[in-house]
């Protein structure tokens, strides 16, 4: 048995995930997209760059440092999209496909609800230190959080 990793930590009852899901969805709608435009960008921008010489009189130069100044921007972008998923208690794991996991207690541990991009509604939850190849298949009304205080029957 193991105690909660971190004692402010928001415990999800699966059906409070559910119930965030379409405000997480779209956020993470914006993760995947803002996340692959920066993915192809670099990779195009690296192209480009591997076929040049440095030149002090490069006439690209100053468009190349813009283009690097708006991906920089972008990024920034990401960090704010986790940062709104954290505030909502949900923890990005990886931007390219959209998955998320919302902490929730099962069996007197702690354990991830784990959500992707793309699935009807939160059907799976791992260990801690599992990550997404541990996924097994969520019972309904598995997981409860701990703490019952915080209210699971107000609105979100």
């Amino acid at each position: 048995m193991s105690d909660r990793p971190n004692p402010g930590r928001k415990l999800f009852p699966v059906e409070e995930a559910n119930a965030r899901l379409p405000l997480v969805q779209r956020i993470v709608e914006d993760v995947v997209a803002v996340s692959k435009d920066i993915v192809e960008r670099r990779e195009r921008l690296a192209q480009i760059k591997s076929g040049r010489r440095s030149a002090t009189q490069d006439p690209y130069s100053e468009e190349l440092a813009q283009i690097e100044d708006e991906l920089e921007k972008e990024r920034g972008r990401l960090y704010e999209f986790a940062d709104e998923l954290r505030e909502l208690g949900v923890e990005l794991k990886d931007g390219l496909v959209g998955l998320v996991d919302f902490p929730a207690q099962m069996d007197d541990r702690v354990v991830y609800l784990c959500w992707k991009l793309g699935e009807p509604e939160v059907l799976h939850w791992h260990e801690l230190d599992a990550g997404f190849s541990g996924r097994q298949s969520l019972t309904a009304g598995s997981a409860v959080a701990e703490d019952d205080s915080a209210g699971s029957d107000g609105d979100v």
